[in-house]
């Protein structure tokens, strides 16, 4: 009987992967508009995109450079997905390629959003309009309380932090606090209290390195840092008197065509503020968004505002877009081109709200970038953005609140309660915690049940 043993199989050779091409400006740019025409999802989602697309498939640039990036960007004010847009566009190609990264992140839901805006602005009153809105009202709602949960969860480790974002909610509940003095107050509790238990005030890092690979990457690992982005004095000093040179042409153009107290310029400097001010994403800096828009330049109304950030939430690009339709329903309303043009002048107005709100995302970036890359490394969060975060949770449930009032009682608490309201509300939250239901598919779900519940059952509205 033949007993030898079968022959050993030929060793599996390792598999290599291949090399990185270099990636010319016009292939960056083909992706960097295609990820603004598809970056729904909100910057998870929107983050998510790009590690994919960037890390994982493409390798234009590594796990760890990827994940240092994005530390950096969500310590900076404003939309992070859209920051770290930028500052791989620039890494990769300089200046111009992060412009045209940040840009085209921004860009078509800039005219989607337009578009969207004039139809609600003509036709917000029809029947199949104003149905669909109904429904979407409330999903906004969930939206919202589900952000605050999320936000939460990352935030809200001890009870110092707990205590911290029940006192932001008191103080904007109660007493009406202005947004920023909120932030400045955080602020400080995290600057001192560090001092005293610098263990409170510690954010663990919600971006964390992980050890699989994808295969050399074209900004790898150990990539030398290029030398437009390397830091030095001089260049700094650039971009930032650049950058202030621009918003200064911009805001003295409007002071000078329409006046200090001009719709335009207030816009100009009203959002910059807000940009200045959007810790912990979008949803955080909206109560601001409210006090000022609504309150107190009346530019648009309570209900309009819920209105918009479902907009916001149905178009692709940051969820911070929701002041393009701020702007274009408070061009419309002050009418700032005259009657015979609302239409332009929404529009212009849309755009202008737009440039003062990113035009600071663009300054951190390519100010900010050479000193992150002369320290390849995790960042760690500061005591103070701690307690920013810690209070914007209690500004999102406060902002809830607002919307809930709004959509429950839509006349107010003497008017009648919407049942329907309520119902889809309920669902749609269910939807979010239970089964975890993306944004675009629940928004089209309660779009349907709002119309259907129009057309069909107007009285339980």
């Amino acid at each position: 009987m033949d007993t030898a043993l079968p022959a050993a199989p030929p060793p599996i050779p390792p598999v290599v992967a291949s090399p990185v091409l270099p990636v010319s400006f016009t292939e960056a740019l083909r992706f960097w508009l295609k990820l603004g025409l598809i970056s729904f999802g909100g910057p998870a989602g929107q983050i998510a995109i790009m590690h994919a697309e960037l890390v994982e498939r493409r390798r234009w640039i590594s796990e760890k450079r990827f994940l240092h990036a994005l530390n950096y960007c969500m310590v900076l004010p404003g939309p992070e997905a859209q920051q770290l847009a930028t500052y791989i566009g620039w890494l990769m190609h300089r200046g111009w390629g992060g412009i045209a990264a940040g840009g085209l992140f921004v860009l078509p839901s800039l005219f989607i959003l337009i578009v969207s805006s004039w139809i609600y602005v003509a036709f917000g009153d029809v029947p199949l309009v104003s149905g669909i809105f109904f429904g979407i009202k409330p999903a906004v709602t969930a939206l919202v309380l589900h952000a605050a949960h999320r936000i939460g969860g990352r935030a809200l480790k001890n009870r110092w932090m707990w205590g911290i974002a029940a006192a932001a909610f008191a103080a904007l509940f109660f007493f009406d606090v202005p947004f920023p003095a909120i932030v400045l107050a955080a602020a400080l509790v995290g600057h001192f209290g560090s001092r005293y238990a610098p263990a409170v005030f510690a954010l663990g890092g919600g971006h964390g390195a992980t050890e699989k690979g994808y295969g050399p990457a074209l900004i790898d690992d150990d990539t030398p840092t290029p030398p437009h982005a390397r830091f030095s004095r001089r260049r700094l000093l650039l971009i930032a008197g650049t950058g202030l040179g621009l918003w200064v042409a911009a805001m003295g153009g409007l002071a000078a065509l329409y006046g200090a107290q001009g719709a335009l310029t207030q816009m100009g400097w009203f959002f910059t503020k807000a940009a200045l001010l959007t810790f912990g994403g979008a949803y955080a800096v909206l109560p601001y968004v409210y006090q000022g828009a609504v309150e107190n330049y009346q530019w648009l109304t309570g209900p309009q505002m819920i209105d918009g950030l479902a907009l916001g939430e149905t178009t692709p690009g940051p969820l911070i877009m929701v002041v393009a339709f701020v702007g274009y329903l408070g061009g419309w309303t002050t009418q700032v081109f005259g009657p015979d043009r609302l239409f332009l002048g929404a529009a212009v107005a849309a755009c202008v709200v737009t440039f003062f709100t990113f035009l600071p995302s663009f300054i951190f970036i390519f100010a900010g970038g050479p000193l992150i890359e002369a320290t390849h490394g995790n960042l760690k969060f500061t005591a103070p953005l701690s307690a920013i975060t810690a209070a914007v949770v209690g500004v999102i449930i406060n902002l809830a609140l607002f919307f809930a009032y709004h959509v429950l009682w839509p006349k107010g608490f003497g008017g009648h309660f919407s049942i329907a309201s309520a119902l889809i509300c309920a669902a749609a939250l269910i939807a979010l915690f239970r089964y975890k239901a993306g944004v675009p598919a629940l928004l089209g779900a309660c779009a349907i049940a709002g119309l259907l519940i129009t057309l069909g059952l107007p009285g339980l509205r």
